[in-house]
């Protein structure tokens, strides 16, 4: 992932002002080299101006592939991708001139390659930048700059650029594909008010009635969406600020959605029969299923659907769970327990981890994290360090510790799903009509009585309520 170690020496060779200090830090040395100073070799503080310096490739020299990622993810924080772009570009062309046309010519020949790999790397880890045309324009540009010092260079540019193209048009399908598929789940029928009405809907045993099959499906999902979280993640700036609530990030809340669907869908299927036996034979199989994400490492969907079976009405359905054999599901809430900043998910996730850093199979090296969780620790980091330090450089090692998150993400998003899909599963895990949480309520009662008089006034004014709001629409 990130290997913060590997800056090298070549920049310190290259930095203009070379004043130098060095006194102990902790256990280390730090060492101050004009505007970027290291504590054992590895970066901590710089100058914005000094690590934009740092990105630009010469002819000598090429930025350590970790340094590139960490700074094209966090420099978002400081300034906009187009901004970067423009500095990065006019610095590369600009430290090429010597005055000399023909020498200039054959310097820019040198960098050009460097520079196209630098692009490549911006191009096919953070695509979403390139949806500003202002990014496309300067894209633009810089090919036909490149196309006036070197041929090689200027078609591995055009080549980049049609793949850019591609991924993009690919993203935005996408992202329609699933709008089309929510907005369709919404205007399904409002036939699950009532018990009657819902008995004419198929249930989830129907449909699957193997744990293993349902969890690998629901993996099918999580990968996909993992996909389009990585690339749209430049879309969240600044990183997650107000948890959603200044900035519109539409791809990390349709996550996010995603987990709360899955959850009221088991939910649902829990409420949803009339008989005893049947929500009991349902739940046992969510309990299967999420034994089986906990097997294939994939956490999202394994806390979702504990989630869902936590529901209060889900969960007040006493004589429904009299009938489960409960031991496993208590093992499956353990390790998801939330105390102690969820310490026993954490070992699990570690574990889940290094199985997949020394794994020979696909299945082996999936690793799908409980994603609210990630998104969390991302925000806190972010809130809890300054991104500044008194001396007005930017706190590279914060810069360090987000990228690490999100670059962990990075590589277990990679893994290629080697399940087989099952299109009726996935249709009906995406588009099936589910309770809202009233109609749970409700449902959840005529399953199983009311047993004070708290619960009885709580069916009456959600009866009244949902017959009048189907009488609206």
């Amino acid at each position: 992932c990130i290997n913060r170690r590997l800056i090298g020496l070549k920049h310190k060779q290259r930095t203009t002002k070379i004043m130098r200090l060095t006194r102990l830090y902790g256990h280390g040395v730090a060492t101050s080299y004009g505007e970027m100073c290291y504590h054992d070799n590895s970066l901590v503080s710089a100058s914005l101006e000094a690590l934009i310096q740092h990105l630009v490739p010469t002819v000598d020299y090429y930025p350590d592939r970790s340094y590139v990622f960490t700074f094209l993810l966090s420099s978002r924080l400081f300034l906009h991708p187009y901004e970067l772009m423009t500095r990065v570009c006019h610095l590369c062309v600009e430290q090429q001139r010597s005055g000399d046309a023909l020498l200039d010519k054959i310097r820019f020949r040198e960098v050009a390659p460097k520079l196209v790999q630098l692009l490549t790397e911006w191009t096919e880890t953070f695509p979403y930048d390139f949806r500003d045309d202002r990014m496309m324009r300067c894209l633009k540009d810089m090919t036909l700059h490149v196309a006036r010092g070197d041929e090689y260079s200027w078609r591995a540019m055009q080549q980049m650029t049609q793949r850019l193209i591609k991924r993009l048009s690919a993203l935005g399908q996408y992202e329609e594909a699933v709008a089309a598929l929510n907005a369709a789940a919404q205007e399904r029928p409002a036939s699950l008010k009532t018990k009657q009405a819902s008995a004419q809907r198929a249930d989830i045993l129907s449909v699957c009635d193997d744990p293993f099959v349902f969890a690998q499906q629901l993996t099918h999902i999580e990968l996909v969406r993992g996909v389009v979280f990585m690339v749209s993640f430049s879309s969240s700036v600044p990183l997650f600020q107000g948890f959603f609530r200044k900035r519109k990030t539409s791809n990390l809340e349709a996550y996010v959605n995603w987990f709360n669907r899955l959850s009221y869908l088991v939910a649902t299927e829990i409420c949803m029969p009339t008989k005893k036996k049947h929500r009991a034979r349902i739940i046992e199989f969510f309990i299967d299923v999420a034994q089986e994400c906990f097997n294939i490492g994939n956490f999202n969907s394994l806390m979702a659907i504990i989630t869902g079976m936590n529901m209060s009405p889900v969960a007040r359905l006493k004589k429904t769970w009299n009938k489960v054999n409960t031991d496993k599901f208590e093992i499956l809430e353990h390790q998801m327990d939330p105390s102690s900043n969820f310490s026993n998910y954490r070992t699990a996730l570690r574990g889940a981890t290094q199985r997949s850093e020394t794994a020979h199979s696909s299945q082996e090296k999936i690793v799908i994290p409980f994603f609210s969780l990630l998104i969390k620790d991302i925000y806190f980091l972010n809130e809890g360090c300054a991104n500044r330090l008194p001396n007005g450089h930017i706190n590279f090692e914060k810069l360090w510790e987000l990228a690490k998150h999100v670059s962990e993400f990075l590589v277990w998003r990679q893994v290629i799903c080697p399940f087989d899909r099952d299109r009726r599963i996935l249709q009906y895990l995406v588009t099936t009509a589910v309770y809202t949480e009233d109609e749970l309520h409700l449902a959840s009662y005529e399953s199983e009585g009311p047993e004070n008089n708290m619960e009885k006034d709580s069916r009456r004014s959600l009866r009244s309520s949902l017959l009048h709001r189907e009488n609206r629409s």
